[in-house]
């Protein structure tokens, strides 16, 4: 089903994730820093099946939340508006255990020839640091996320 393949996705990419972090606990990508939310050149394309996922997390929201996440988005310089950023507080994200895979690999997977999108993590990558790290392959992720339908970007 397309819940199970996007199941064994996100497992898949937490399993990249959990193995940077444990070899470089300075990563950069976690709770607090939403530098990603806020810079962004293009919104997040999301499949049936992370749509679905999404909607029923914003849904669960406390009304006070959903306010809090409405008023960053209204501070926030994203193409289209888009209301799922993080608590302008903590930077922490209120729907985080349903976002999209785009979200979910940022900063740990690339695609070739293209960069590592963060310009933090691409700094210290340019200052010699992690040459180790093994980078998941972003369009690879996209191809087997492109099975679960037509996609849609992120937004209102």
């Amino acid at each position: 089903s397309p819940q199970e393949t996007l199941a064994a996705l996100d497992a898949e990419v937490e399993t990249r994730v959990a193995a940077i972090r444990a070899d470089h606990p300075d990563w950069l990508c976690g709770k607090g820093c939403d530098a990603c939310c806020r810079r962004l050149a293009t919104l997040p394309q999301l499949t049936p099946p992370e749509a679905e996922r999404l909607r029923a997390a914003l849904a669960a929201l406390p009304v006070a939340e959903i306010a809090t996440t409405a008023v960053a988005s209204t501070r926030s310089a994203l193409p289209g508006g888009a209301r799922h950023l993080p608590d302008p507080q903590s930077g922490a994200c209120p729907v985080y255990a349903a976002r999209p895979l785009a979200c979910r690999s940022y900063g740990f997977y690339v695609e070739r020839d293209t960069g590592l999108y963060c310009a933090e993590i691409e700094a210290r990558v340019a200052a010699g640091a992690y040459p180790e790290v093994i980078w998941g392959h972003q369009g690879r992720l996209e191809t087997r996320l492109a099975a679960l339908g037509e996609t849609r970007p992120l937004g209102p």
